[in-house]
């Protein structure tokens, strides 16, 4: 039976860790090597990963000072044994059943050395925000920055080994710049099926840290261009990568509340490929709705639809 190593980087996440060791552990995959590497928290982590450690349910653990989570995500990876391989971070979770369909998904396609399913967007109580249902998408589309969410990715060690570890010099774009590498050592597939949640709260970067995820993806199309077997392919689609770059800005100020850089975004995406922008469009919308006052008519849908979402769970 396949090993699947799991790594989980940890740094002061005590409030979520928890939940994310026990949707590890509660699979019902047997064969897991599940790995934990803290960066030397100072609030009950370390407490809560030795209590699962004590009981001889982790493989390998650590607490100890790092340079950021692509180090510690890295230390895992490097102790990882598994023939499938992932990580989790402290604050999101696994769906139920994600590693035993991961790995038959693997097992029926050889070729595939990347998988990924679907995710739900949760806030800090675990309430669903919204349900990220993904596409299959090729190299090319991720050079244009059609955006995976990374909880719900597994890929073989194999291609790992290949590609290279993470970039640490990335801190925001590292999970997809690492796909971009591994969709250079075969094929990547979608799997129709919520796999993970990733969680949205105050302390989380990408909302604490929001506008600096932009000036990361124009650093990626930057290292992809100088990349043999990259750059044809980025040379190929020039306008609607960088469109898709000015777009994925665009984004990030916005939830960084910088909503005139924002819009200045979105309209380069636009004048560079409309298609591009147009697909959205919500941006543009949330940014006027938020100059013009009506924010609150923004919150008042997003709720509205919330709500809704947390009953359809």
């Amino acid at each position: 039976m396949t090993l699947v190593s799991v790594v989980t980087p940890s740094y002061n996440q005590a409030l979520y860790l928890e939940q994310t060791i026990q949707s590890v552990l509660g699979q019902d995959y047997p064969r897991i090597e599940y790995i934990v590497i803290d960066g030397g928290s100072t609030d009950s982590s370390v407490e809560i990963i030795k209590r699962y450690a004590d009981a001889g349910r982790l493989a390998y653990w650590t607490s100890e000072k790092d340079s950021g989570q692509a180090e510690a995500i890295n230390k895992g990876l490097a102790r990882a044994n598994g023939e499938i391989v992932a990580w989790l971070n402290s604050d999101d979770y696994y769906m139920l059943n994600t590693i035993s369909v991961a790995v038959r998904c693997f097992e029926q396609n050889p070729d595939v050395v990347m998988a990924y399913g679907n995710m739900l967007a949760v806030d800090g109580a675990g309430h669903t925000l919204n349900v990220l249902k993904y596409k299959q998408i090729a190299l090319e589309d991720l050079l244009c920055f059609q955006i995976i969410g990374q909880p719900s990715v597994f890929f073989r060690r194999s291609a790992l080994e290949k590609a290279g570890l993470l970039e640490p010099t990335f801190h925001f774009m590292l999970d997809h710049q690492l796909w971009i590498r591994l969709a250079q050592q075969g094929r990547i597939l979608h799997v129709p099926q919520v796999w993970s949640a990733a969680r949205y709260h105050a302390e989380a970067k990408n909302r604490a840290r929001a506008a600096e995820f932009g000036r990361e993806a124009f650093r990626v199309l930057d290292w992809a261009k100088k990349q043999p077997g990259l750059a044809d392919i980025v040379s190929g689609v020039k306008r609607r990568a960088l469109a898709s770059a000015y777009r994925y800005d665009a984004r990030y100020l916005l939830d960084g509340g910088q909503t005139l850089s924002a819009l200045r975004a979105w309209f380069r995406a636009l004048f560079l490929h409309p298609p591009t922008a147009l697909a959205r469009l919500n941006i543009f919308v949330s940014a006027i709705l938020s100059l013009t006052g009506l924010s609150g008519l923004r919150e008042a849908v997003l709720r509205r639809r919330q709500h809704k979402l947390s009953g359809d769970r």
